[in-house]
């Protein structure tokens, strides 16, 4: 993996070099992570034009939730008290005798960046921007294959949940019990806050479980992902609780996965983020529920569980292939509740069978 990281890291030097800057500074740490293999708390990058520097304000733990480090990457300790390693390396960048050096100023507070500048006052400041997250973007095998993971093991906890009793018992204890569950399958932990949503609360884009206890009846939204190896996926599933759904149910969820089909169909390569949104948008909104519907229709995932590109209304920019994504429409009805259904994928070629569905759990609107 050193080889990975390091290309990885001359791909991001060569962008610097030619927007005039020899080095950069890198400290949010999903980027850090991404060009070192790990995140170890407080850590900054440096890139420099002959040498990479980790700077830590503490020794790397062996905590597997802060990844694993390039082994031929230079590590650096601060002494104890040493300050803030993005201060340090400034100066470490400023004693190597660069000009300029480009930092994340989208990470930074104004109160950090101003105390970077007076370290090394003849050292220009420019804006890395979100080249990293960019870098990001486009997925390797590896980092697919651990997305592949993740989703398998959070189709296994929901798969779970779904052969136990759930009638009467809350949406706080439900997602309480997932979260056991993607542990128990080899998750680092959830990929986010898990949300159960049922009755009124159901097809709640991020609804944050309560005390309501599960009812006959009731829609239940769950939508839970797991974090394997520091890459996060995503999947949501409605389902009606113990009768056969309502006439209005089952309309309104052939509605969403007409909608999410038709947004799944639309992720080839090439295709404009818009599009995407306004392939699964436009069904919902010739239906009558533009109001009702979620603002976006997905959005990337990796390192982070919300990370470009973001497929919506006004978004711009193209798809790649090999391009993880979320396709989540859903609809909420004000005081009766809704749905939402949510796949992670990956962008595919259609010679290489068109888009890779990595969630499998049944789309089949089951009677639990």
């Amino acid at each position: 993996m050193s080889e990975v990281y390091a290309d990885r890291r001359t791909r991001l030097r060569d962008r610097c070099a030619a927007a005039g800057s020899p080095a950069a500074l890198v400290s949010r740490p999903a980027n850090v992570r991404y060009l070192t293999g790990g995140s170890p708390a407080g850590a900054v990058l440096l890139l420099g034009p002959d040498e990479d520097v980790l700077l830590c304000p503490t020794a790397p733990g062996a905590d597997p939730a802060d990844g694993r480090l390039d082994e031929l990457l230079r590590t650096l300790v601060l002494p104890a008290g040493g300050g803030d390693p993005a201060v340090a390396g400034v100066d470490f960048a400023r004693k190597a005798g660069a000009d300029a050096l480009s930092v994340e100023e989208h990470h930074l507070t104004v109160a950090r960046h101003r105390a970077m500048g007076s370290v090394a006052p003849g050292l220009r400041l420019a804006d890395l921007a979100c080249s990293v997250e960019q870098l990001r973007i486009v997925k390797d095998e590896d980092e697919i294959g651990c997305l592949r993971i993740a989703a398998e093991i959070a189709d296994q906890a929901l798969g779970e949940l779904l052969e136990s009793i759930l009638v009467g018992r809350t949406e706080r204890h439900l997602a309480l019990e997932l979260e056991r569950r993607l542990v128990d399958h080899g998750a680092d932990g959830p990929a986010f806050a898990t949300s159960v949503a049922t009755g009124p609360h159901s097809g709640r884009s991020g609804h944050r479980p309560t005390d309501r206890r599960v009812e006959e009846g009731d829609f239940l939204t769950v939508c839970l992902g797991a974090d394997y190896r520091g890459y996060r996926c995503e999947i949501g599933r409605t389902f009606v609780i113990g009768t056969t759904p309502a006439d209005w149910q089952i309309e309104l969820y052939d509605l969403v996965f007409a909608a999410q089909r038709a947004g799944r169909e639309a992720l080839v390569p090439g295709a404009e983020y818009r599009d995407v949104d306004r392939a699964a948008r436009q069904i919902l909104v010739a239906a009558g529920h533009g109001d009702v519907t979620t603002p976006l229709t997905g959005h990337g995932v990796g390192l982070e569980i919300d990370e470009d590109p973001q497929l919506a209304p006004a978004a711009m920019g193209k798809l790649d292939a090999c391009v993880p994504v979320t396709v989540e429409p859903g609809v909420h009805l004000p005081g009766r509740g809704g749905v939402r259904i949510d796949d992670t994928l990956v962008v595919r070629q259609e010679a290489d069978g068109g888009p890779e569905l990595l969630t499998i759990t049944t789309k089949e609107l089951l009677a639990l």
